[in-house]
C-alpha cells in the first residue's frame, strides 16, 4: 500500500497572506471536500478558481475544518489532541444508524419474525469472527472457518485459532456491557482475542513491554509508530476516562465507538491483536449504548472488502493533525453498508423461508433441513449439492446428509451424478412445477 502523501503546512502557507479573501469563491469546493472528506492526496487535484493554487486552497479549508471541528482530551504521542468534524452527510447516515441499529430492521422482504433472528443473524456472527480475523492476515478459506465454528471442531492452526477467539469474543461482550471501561476490562478482552496464539503466552491480556512498529501486509512498509510502552499505562487510563465519560461533552455513542476504536489502534498496546481487540471494544460500547443490531452487524466483512481504504483513513487521520473525521467518515459508511447487507440477507433467508413452508404441504415428510435446502435450489437453481455440504450447512453427521439428499432424489426433486466415488446433485429442472401453487 502508498502511504498517503504529507500535505503542505497550512501554517506555513498562511504566513503573508490574506486567506480570508478565498473563502467566497472557494465556497462550493470546501462544501464538496467536506461532502466526501478529501484529504489533499485527492483535494489537491480538484479544479480551482483562477489565481488560486492548491496549496492556498487547502490552507482555506484547513481553517474552515479547524474553525468547527471538536477536540477530545485523546492526544497523540506529541501531545496534540485529535479533534473531529461532523459533515451534514454524516449526520443523516448517524440518523439512518439510530433508526436502525436500536429500533426496527429494515428488511428487503417483510415477515421476518423475532424468533426467526437469532437463526439469520448467527450467519453475521461468524461473518465477523472470520473477517475480523483476515483483515489481519488469517490464511483460511470462509467455507472452512465456518466448518470449524458450526460443528464446534477445534482449531487445527494459528488462522483457525485467531478466528475461533474471535467468535468467542464477540458471543462474550455481552456479557461485559454492564461494566464501566477499565484497564483490566481492555486486557480481558484481549485475553480473549490473544489466547493460544502468541509465542509468549504471558503477553495474552497484558500490555506490551517494548517499542513497536506496525508493518503493512506484505511485512515491507512501516505504517505507523505507536507511542513508547512506557505512555501505555497513562494513556489507557484516559481512554478509560473518556469511555465512562468522565469530564466529556457528549458525543453520539457511535462516533465515540468509533473513536475508541481508533485510538486503541493509533496507541497499540498489546504486542499483537491490537485491530481485533480495537474491533471488540467498537463493539462493546455501541451495546453497552443499546444499539442491538451490532450484535448481528458483520462490519469486518467491509472493511475486508474495503482494507485499503481502512488503512488509509487511519493514516489520514494520524497524519493530518489529528483530524480522525476520515476515520469516523469511512465506519459511518461501513456501517450503513453492513445494515443494508444484513437486511438484505434477511430478505432472502425469509424468501427461502416462505418456499420452504409452501413444501410443506405437498411433501409433509420432509424435515427442515431438507426444506431450506429445496427453498436454496429454487432461489439458486444452479447450485451444487454434496454430503460434506450439506452435513457442515445443517451441523449434521454424513449419513443424515446423505439420508437426506437421496430422499429428495428419490422423490424426482433433485437430480444425482457421480464423479469417481463423489455423488453430485443439482435442482431437477422442473422443480418449480413441482412446487405446490405453482
Amino acid at each position: 500500500m502508498k502511504i498517503p502523501e504529507k500535505a503542505p503546512s497550512w501554517m506555513e502557507t498562511l504566513k503573508g497572506k490574506n486567506i480570508s479573501a478565498l473563502f467566497l469563491p472557494l465556497k462550493d469546493i470546501i462544501k464538496k471536500a467536506n461532502k466526501e472528506y478529501l484529504y489533499w492526496d485527492e483535494f489537491k487535484y480538484l479544479k480551482f478558481p483562477e489565481g488560486i493554487t492548491s496549496e492556498d486552497a487547502w490552507t482555506t479549508l484547513k481553517i474552515a475544518r479547524i474553525s468547527q471541528a471538536k477536540h477530545i482530551s485523546l492526544a497523540d504521542k506529541n501531545n496534540h489532541p485529535f479533534s473531529y468534524l461532523l459533515p451534514e452527510s454524516a449526520l443523516k447516515e448517524l440518523h439512518i444508524i439510530d433508526q436502525n441499529a436500536s429500533g426496527q430492521i429494515l428488511v428487503e422482504e417483510p415477515g421476518v419474525t423475532k424468533g426467526e433472528r437469532p437463526k439469520y443473524m448467527m450467519s453475521s456472527i461468524v461473518a465477523e469472527a472470520i473477517t475480523s480475523s483476515q483483515i489481519e492476515g488469517a490464511a483460511t478459506t470462509r467455507a472452512v472457518a465456518k466448518e470449524m465454528l458450526r460443528t464446534g471442531r477445534k482449531p487445527e492452526n494459528y488462522a483457525e485459532k485467531m478466528i475461533y477467539n474471535n467468535y468467542i469474543t464477540i458471543t462474550k461482550i455481552k456479557e461485559l456491557t454492564d461494566k464501566t471501561l477499565t484497564p483490566e476490562l481492555i486486557r480481558r478482552i484481549h485475553g480473549y482475542i490473544s489466547a493460544g496464539t502468541l509465542d509468549d503466552p504471558l503477553q495474552e491480556g497484558n500490555f506490551r513491554t517494548d517499542d513497536v512498529e506496525v508493518f503493512d501486509i506484505d511485512g515491507q512498509k512501516v505504517l505507523h509508530t505507536p507511542p513508547s510502552h512506557s505512555e501505555i499505562e497513562k494513556s489507557i487510563n484516559l481512554l478509560c476516562a473518556f469511555a465512562n465519560d468522565e469530564g466529556e461533552e457528549f458525543i453520539h455513542p457511535v462516533v465515540k465507538g468509533i473513536i475508541l476504536h481508533f485510538w486503541l489502534a493509533y496507541l497499540h498496546p498489546f504486542i499483537d491483536g491490537n485491530g481485533r481487540t480495537a474491533r471488540a471494544l467498537f463493539y462493546w460500547h455501541v451495546l453497552k449504548e443499546k444499539y442491538w443490531l451490532f450484535e448481528y452487524l458483520s462490519i469486518s466483512s467491509i472493511i475486508l472488502k474495503k482494507r485499503t481504504q481502512y488503512y488509509k483513513a487511519f493514516l489520514h487521520s494520524e497524519i493530518d493533525d489529528g483530524d480522525m473525521t476520515y476515520f469516523i467518515m469511512f465506519h459511518i459508511n461501513a456501517i450503513i453498508e453492513a445494515i443494508k447487507e444484513l437486511g438484505a440477507y434477511l430478505g432472502r433467508k425469509q424468501r427461502e423461508a416462505n418456499l420452504a413452508r409452501r413444501f410443506f404441504g405437498k411433501y409433509p415428510m420432509l424435515n427442515h433441513r431438507q426444506k431450506a435446502l429445496l427453498a436454496s435450489a429454487v432461489e439458486h437453481p444452479e447450485e451444487v449439492f454434496t454430503f460434506e455440504k450439506h452435513a457442515n450447512v445443517h451441523d449434521t453427521v454424513y449419513e443424515t446428509a446423505r439420508t437426506d439428499l437421496l430422499e429428495l432424489h428419490k422423490l424426482g426433486l433433485l437430480e444425482m451424478r457421480k464423479e469417481g466415488r463423489k455423488f453430485y446433485f443439482t435442482p431437477a429442472k422442473d422443480i418449480k412445477e413441482k412446487l405446490p401453487g405453482k
